[in-house]
């Protein structure tokens, strides 16, 4: 019996040699646009751990297609700030980059594309999976906002907000295909799977305009009503849903990109701005912009699980435990 008992313990031992580590969940990151820091959040405790200096007005931030780097824009001080997404451990900065406000790689991981919302520009650089050359500066309408890339990457979209535009640029050539006028002050842009539709938030107005992109020329084919100050959007995940913050309503509505139609709506308190919604589709975190806070929400309630204070003026948000894109 006592043999038998210390085969036990000498086989447990071994399994917990053995046995692989159990992973820590990864930090949540929030952009403090003013206080230009990052708050790192332990998605675990759901508290700040502390904070990262960026560069001035750090506003939105993108994954390396490698997924060994989060890239901060520092947008005031021209710069970028290379973060590892599971240690919050600074990695380095690129400097030099004029006015990067807002960026995205394209799906095959050949081009990075950043807009400058002061400078009025579209920067195309190449990338090579370690260093980014700038192939093209294309002089743009006024306030460049946000950037969708289409699945094939070819074309990149950027809406103008100052100017209500929105532009294609052809990546290959880095050239202007074509613009059309928008509704009042568009921001963020999101596109749907097939590459047939654009879906332009209205900061300025109270609803997302549906643009077909697919045919020889671009047309607005629908307007659906979401609430006052349509800004930021985030995919669910689940291949068919989309989330669009409406910054002056403090409200978001869930809209079914293939119904193009929202479908539902909850409150959120501060601005709602950047979302992310994390790996097992069960909460919504939210920027809420004016009150220094990252709010929690429950995804099939609507209701507000907790907040969690954080810097000046929080925008950007992501972790690398996230949803699908789509």
């Amino acid at each position: 019996m006592f043999l038998i008992h210390r085969l036990s313990l000498a086989l447990a031992s071994l399994l917990l040699l053995v046995a692989p580590a159990v992973q820590a969940a990864n930090p949540i990151f929030v952009l403090n646009s003013l206080d230009a820091n990052v708050s790192v959040i332990d998605s675990a405790t759901w508290k700040e751990i502390r904070r990262i200096p960026t560069g001035k007005e750090p506003h939105h931030l993108y994954l390396t297609p490698d997924e060994t780097s989060v890239i901060v824009a520092n947008a005031g001080g021209d710069s970028l700030t290379f973060i590892d997404p599971r240690t919050a451990e600074v990695q380095h900065v690129v400097r030099g980059t004029m006015d990067p406000y807002q960026l995205r790689f394209s799906p095959d991981m050949k081009w990075f594309v950043t807009v400058a919302n002061r400078l009025n520009h579209i920067d195309i650089y190449r990338w090579n999976g370690k260093e980014l050359t700038l192939a093209k500066r294309i002089a743009s309408s006024k306030t460049p906002s946000h950037i969708w890339i289409d699945s094939r990457s070819t074309t990149a979209y950027a809406t103008m907000q100052d100017s209500d535009e929105l532009v294609a640029v052809d990546l290959a050539t880095q050239t202007l295909k074509w613009r059309v006028k928008t509704g009042a002050m568009p921001a963020d842009v999101f596109g749907t799977p097939d590459d047939k539709y654009l879906l332009v938030g209205l900061t300025g107005g109270d609803h997302v305009e549906v643009y077909e992109v697919s045919g020889p020329q671009v047309k607005l084919v629908k307007n659906i009503p979401t609430g006052e100050g349509a800004h930021a959007f985030r995919a669910l995940g689940d291949g068919r849903h989309v989330f669009v913050g409406n910054r002056v309503a403090n409200t978001i509505n869930k809209i079914d990109y293939i119904k193009l139609e929202s479908v539902t709506q909850f409150k959120a308190p501060g601005g709602p701005d950047c979302m992310e919604v994390t790996a097992d589709g069960k909460l919504l975190l939210v920027s809420s912009r004016w009150i220094k806070k990252m709010s929690v929400i429950n995804i099939a309630t609507g209701e507000l699980v907790r907040q969690v204070k954080v810097g000046k003026s929080p925008h950007g948000i992501w972790t690398l435990d996230h949803a699908k894109r789509y």
